[in-house]
């Protein structure tokens, strides 16, 4: 069967564990990159013989940070404009392949790039409802990139681009964002001391950024509104928020105990902001 024109490409640093079940799961798309950190454990090893294309990254301390420096640095490798950001904890579905399948590649409907919804599993367990994140992150390299924000002194985040989407270059502002229908499965919440090892850098990011106001301007109107009211709330309405958002509003008591600790999860994200 033709393999779907795209390339992946998967940051990592020490996923030894989840590597091999992120690669499997892409055999479908035409190349496969890993843009490693010099991880501490087999990473990289087990990611070739999966049959990845490895590259070694080393973070300078200035911009452009990880992903914007694959589309810099990385032209001579790549093989298609069009690219697909995967991290080594989310899997792709026969879904989204089977429709990522059936799309012309070549006129790719005259968008610039795609978000694509992930769905969290939770003990095991797909969610059905709650919170799904939804990343811009399959997108023509030529006319989407990564912009620089003010966050090289905010303790947190470090080489990898943060919470925030890519936009639009100023010559393809006339481009349209399109949405993928069908999910990536998120397996975050496996270990959750890790979990929260990484949410609390990432609160800590994120308190940075917004004392900065340093956010840059979504593609998205709607979703630059939604979020400026958001980050002005105080850190425990905003888990209290969080918390309504994915347990009632996205209906995730209808997943169970795995829906009411996911929410859980994302209200004391938000609440350790203020710690």
């Amino acid at each position: 069967m033709t393999k779907i024109p795209v390339t992946v490409i998967i940051a990592t640093k020490n996923e030894s564990a989840r590597i091999e079940k992120c690669i499997d799961a892409l055999q479908s798309f035409e190349q496969i990159l890993v843009i490693d950190s010099n991880s501490a454990d087999n990473t990289a090893a087990l990611a070739r013989k999966r049959g990845a294309h490895v590259v070694q990254f080393e973070w300078n301390g200035r911009y452009p940070k990880k992903r914007q420096w694959c589309l810099d640095n990385l032209g001579s490798i790549i093989l298609h404009d069009w690219v697909f950001f995967v991290d080594a904890d989310e899997i792709m579905t026969v879904g989204l392949i089977d429709e990522l399948r059936a799309m012309d590649w070549q006129s790719a409907d005259k968008r610039a790039g795609y978000f694509v919804r992930g769905q969290y599993i939770m003990n095991g367990k797909p969610l059905r409802f709650g919170l799904k994140n939804n990343k811009l992150a399959l997108f023509n390299r030529r006319a989407i990139h990564f912009p620089i924000v003010d966050d090289l002194a905010i303790p947190g985040m470090g080489e990898i681009e943060g919470h925030y989407q890519p936009v639009l270059k100023d010559d393809n502002l006339d481009y349209q964002i399109g949405q993928i229908k069908m999910p990536l499965l998120h397996d975050a919440c496996d270990d959750r001391e890790a979990w929260h090892a990484r949410h609390k850098r990432y609160a800590m990011w994120e308190r940075g950024m917004d004392a900065k106001n340093a956010w840059p301007s979504e593609n998205s109107p709607r979703r630059q509104y939604a979020k400026s009211i958001f980050r002005s709330l105080p850190p425990s309405i905003r888990a209290f928020v969080a918390f309504a958002h994915s347990y009632f509003y996205k209906l995730g008591m209808l997943d169970g105990i795995n829906g009411y600790e996911f929410a859980q999860l994302r209200a004391k994200y938000y609440a350790q902001q203020d710690d």
